[in-house]
């Protein structure tokens, strides 16, 4: 089994049982060593997120809003947008470790653990949803995530970007949610939901770790310091942190977040 060529091909599956059922197949193999690697010279430019095939792919600002979770509806639309993020993290880690090439073995294996972690998080979601009736690829989506890996072609943007801006922004949203949750009245799915995402918070915190990490290997490679990272995302972002904001700072600091970043992203001193 070839490492990039299966996980190419795992790329492009369009169905998630299919790409679920091929990565899984692929990380046992890796971590019994049972993969060659042989380095692609034509690295594939995705242009079209694999979700399209099944997916109604729609602006940000046509997706349903997620309101009144008391209903069914309302349940529906909250799990099928985190459904869509971990189904899109499960990508974005995966091309992470295609992508980039002649780095240390344990990068791939931080990326590949990643797409594990999403895989268990959207099949938890996903079940959720079908207790709901329901299934990913029932309501519209964006393609915002999708956009965000095509854009960033280099190791320093992608590990910018992905882990320490959108998905460290996530470890600020998904307490915002909770509460939400925790004003309603006792429902049992939404204690559900609450689990999930108290589990999916936990674990996202070592994600953003491991893009500190690797965003921090990759500065010091192209004698570059950190403060590079505000640079990239006004260049992909603008204005991205100048908005009034609460973050979650203590999720942030143990995800590599330095006190200085953290003053500089917060509308307010935070430590």
């Amino acid at each position: 089994m070839d490492f990039y060529k299966t996980l190419e091909k795992i790329l492009t599956l369009q169905k998630p049982v299919e790409k679920i059922a091929a990565f899984k197949s692929f990380y046992f193999a890796y971590q019994s060593g049972n993969v060659t690697y042989k380095s692609e010279e034509n690295i594939t430019l995705f242009k079209h997120p694999s979700y399209m095939g099944f997916c109604n792919v729609v602006s940000p600002r046509d997706v349903p809003k997620r309101k009144n979770y008391a209903s069914k509806e309302g349940k529906v639309y909250l799990l099928h947008a985190i459904a869509h993020i971990e189904y899109s993290a499960i990508d974005l880690a995966l091309d992470a470790a295609y992508r980039f090439h002649d780095l240390p073995q344990t990068y791939y294996d931080d990326w590949l653990k990643v797409a594990e972690d999403e895989v268990r998080h959207f099949e938890m979601i996903e079940t959720l949803l079908k207790e709901l009736g329901s299934s990913y690829g029932s309501v519209e989506v964006h393609n915002a995530l999708f956009e965000a890996s095509y854009r960033t072609q280099t190791l320093l943007e992608r590990m910018a970007v992905v882990p320490r801006y959108l998905e460290a922004n996530g470890l600020d949203a998904t307490p915002e949610i909770l509460l939400k949750l925790n004003r309603q009245p006792y429902d049992a799915m939404l204690e559900k939901i609450k689990s999930a995402l108290e589990t999916i918070l936990e674990e996202e915190i070592d994600h953003v770790k491991k893009g500190d990490y690797w965003f921090e290997y990759t500065c010091k490679k192209e004698n570059r310091t950190k403060s590079v990272y505000f640079e990239i995302i006004e260049k992909y972002y603008p204005y991205g942190f100048q908005k009034k904001r609460v973050i979650n700072a203590a999720a942030r600091q143990e995800a590599g977040f330095s006190c200085s970043e953290l003053n500089t992203i917060s509308s307010s001193h935070v430590c």
